[in-house]
């Protein structure tokens, strides 16, 4: 036994059933060989990779849809990698990334269940520059800026893997850290364009979830989406 229990569910998302292996709920902890510890996740934060969260299904909601032609995608954040199989469903060229140590199966289970080839998946960590990844025409995270300090190592992140043209979209279910998300991609050269969301079927106007689309003057901007069952 793995120490961790787990569900299978089917999430349909753009028009599609997927098969997906999440964590049991959110009190699942196992980390034997000290891994997550040695790398600063706690038990608290553990299982958060391991569930569909309603940012998550947003944004691969709005990747079933949104323009992929000729563009090279990076997801920061994957956890379960919703919006890569989406991408990958779609034969986008995507690179999922994580820091979780079970992301990257997790990751691998889901695209084999689905029937999938297995998705390029690298460990990145934001506040150590990786010089091998390269550059990205559209760069992904949903619910990324949940702690205070995500916010500058998110913008340095794409600021290094960024192409010039490149779009930046995230969602936020509006935990208030994107506020220092913007200004820090504004000193780039970014103007945000917000798209307020229902992130629950049980949301109403005005929504606090929003989907948040950075691209520098002179580029297009991102069409609205929503919570679809």
């Amino acid at each position: 036994m793995p120490g961790y229990t787990t569900r299978e569910l089917v999430v349909r998302l753009g028009g599609h059933d997927f098969r997906i292996r999440a964590l049991s709920d959110l009190q699942q902890f196992a980390d034997p060989h000290h891994l997550a510890a040695r790398i600063g996740i706690s038990s608290a934060l553990w299982s958060l990779f391991g569930q569909v969260w309603p940012a998550g299904r947003v944004m691969a909601e709005a990747m079933s849809t949104h323009d992929i032609g000729g563009k090279r995608i990076l997801e920061l954040g994957c956890g379960l990698g919703l919006s890569s199989l989406v991408l990958q469903h779609r034969h986008a060229d995507i690179t999922a990334s994580d820091h979780h140590p079970l992301a990257e199966p997790f990751l691998r289970h889901n695209a084999a269940q689905n029937k999938m080839l297995a998705i390029v998946y690298r460990d990145l960590r934001w506040e150590i520059p990786d010089i091998t990844l390269g550059r990205f025409d559209l760069i992904i995270g949903s619910d990324v800026l949940y702690e205070s300090g995500h916010a500058d190592q998110l913008a340095a992140t794409i600021s290094r893997h960024a192409t010039a043209d490149a779009e930046i979209l995230i969602t936020d279910p509006g935990r208030g850290n994107s506020t220092f998300f913007t200004r820090a991609l504004t000193l780039q050269g970014y103007v945000v364009t917000e798209q307020r969301s229902r992130f629950d079927a049980n949301d109403v106007a005005p929504f606090r979830g929003r989907l948040l689309s950075y691209r520098r003057d002179g580029f297009g901007a991102v069409s609205a989406v929503g919570y679809s069952h």
